[in-house]
């Protein structure tokens, strides 16, 4: 898995349609890239999915069956730096987008996934100050 600094060599690569990801505490965001901005560093992406992993175990144990998902896809965008993300494996997402398009939509909170969403964003802040300047 790349690090924070090696992701940053690869953010130009980055391209429309492409999964990404941002990793914070014990939450590890999944977002579908709409446009680099390579002028400013930036990366617009849409939110589709934040998964929280319940058990405090690394956030690097991916096999972890303890998580919670959330669906994000009817949230708010965001225009982030590049040096955050970092591209999301195939292995990692293949089966959590199969979950998240099985989602039973009446369980789908939207109020509960925004809340979700702010808090992370928070953290991310909180994590990251010198990225948004």
């Amino acid at each position: 898995m790349l690090g924070r600094s090696e992701s940053m060599g690869f953010g130009l690569n980055f391209k429309p349609g492409q999964i990404v990801s941002l990793e914070c505490g014990d939450a590890c965001l999944h977002s579908e890239v709409i446009q680099v901005v390579e002028a400013r560093q930036v990366c617009w992406v849409r939110p589709l999915m934040l998964v929280v992993f319940l058990s405090k175990q690394d956030l690097g144990d991916r096999l972890s069956p303890e998580y919670s998902l959330l669906d994000l896809r009817d949230g708010s965008d965001l225009l982030w730096p590049l040096n955050l993300f970092r591209a999301a494996l195939d292995t990692e997402v293949i089966s959590l987008l199969s979950q998240l398009h099985s989602l039973d939509s009446e369980k789908n909170d939207g109020v509960i996934a925004s809340r979700q969403l702010r808090d992370f964003v928070d953290r991310v802040w909180t994590a990251f100050p010198t990225a948004f300047h």
